[in-house]
């Protein structure tokens, strides 16, 4: 990270916390990197605008933030909450038989992931809250995909900023083999014919810039599965040095679920693992998706659609700077 970088993100974090106090809420810090704790807010669909304004912030300045103690919240406030954030999607492009306003997460999703990244409208937001949680385990943990760009070396930064990856739906993130998480083996096998019903894939860059902050992040994970014009060893050499850097245990936030909870992430800034440490207990969650924008790279390109129409699935957002973020 540049000593330019360094001041940015502190001068962005000093004109956001005007905004915390206008709203009446508090912003608690929990990682350098990544993570905040938000209180002094009881969600619901009928926050101010200066609430509203204050949580986007909040959001946007650390990339994961967890609310507790809302015990009110069910499908229909959640979905409210979520709509003053943004538009929110169809559950998921394929898995359509679990409900048409949230998507049910059963078990854990225990591999490096970005939500949804084989559409070319990649959701800016999720927002997921617990519904069954096991007696022990099952954390979510969320990495900076910001500050792994950020730590890049000069010479692999302009690598990265060249390349571009084809992501696809068709990888099986719940593993077939064995039960776990609580979902056995069938569970598991009409999961992924559902997920994989239709084919979807995009070309993405690598290095995308975020549409509301200026900040450049890594855009990878399990749905990637080549570089353009690299050989398929050379991709897998370097997508794990890549995501190496992006879960280096420093730009890393964990969570351990309780009821009542309800952590927000931003997609376009992250990515995410279910730790799957529950044995066969019960793990239920309910997220919802936001609409986001289609990527661009460093010079203004977007991706590019290769298979597979998402447009009954989201629209497309037409995002805007944020204040705090203003060039």
């Amino acid at each position: 990270m540049t000593l330019t970088d360094i001041e940015r993100r502190t001068d962005s974090e000093s004109a956001a916390q005007a905004l915390y106090d206008d709203a009446s809420i508090t912003v608690t810090k929990l990682g350098e990197n990544i993570g905040a704790k938000v209180e002094g807010v009881r969600l619901g669909g009928d926050l101010s605008t200066e609430q509203v304004e204050a949580i986007r912030t909040a959001l946007a300045v650390n990339k994961v933030i967890a609310f507790t103690g809302q015990d009110h919240l069910d499908d229909e406030t959640q979905y409210a909450f979520a709509s003053l954030l943004g538009e929110p999607t169809a559950p998921h492009p394929t898995v359509t038989s679990r409900g048409d306003q949230l998507l049910t997460i059963e078990g854990a999703a225990n591999s490096w992931h970005t939500d949804v990244t084989f559409v070319d409208r990649i959701p800016k937001a999720s927002l997921l809250r617990p519904i069954v949680l096991p007696a022990y385990g099952g954390a979510t943990t969320w990495a900076s995909t910001v500050a792994a760009y950020e730590q890049l070396p000069k010479p692999l930064r302009s690598l990265v900023e060249e390349l571009w990856a084809t992501h696809s739906n068709l990888y099986d993130y719940v593993g077939q083999k064995e039960p776990s998480g609580g979902v056995d083996v069938v569970q598991k096998e009409e999961h992924y014919a559902e997920f994989t019903s239709s084919e979807y894939e995009t070309l993405h860059p690598v290095v995308r810039v975020h549409p509301e902050t200026g900040e450049r992040s890594l855009l990878l994970g399990h749905f990637a599965k080549e570089f353009r014009g690299l050989k398929a060893s050379e991709f897998a050499n370097l997508y794990q040095l890549l995501q190496a850097r992006i879960t280096k245990l420093e730009n890393t936030f964990r969570w351990n679920w309780s009821y009542g909870d309800l952590v927000i992430w931003d997609n376009r800034a992250t990515q995410h693992y279910g730790i799957a440490d529950f044995g066969n207990q019960k793990r239920q969650l309910h997220r919802i998706t936001l609409a986001g924008d289609v990527p661009v790279d460093v010079n203004g390109q977007q991706s590019q659609i290769i298979q597979g129409d998402a447009s009954h699935y989201s629209s497309v957002e037409q995002p805007r700077r944020l204040a705090v973020f203003a060039a």
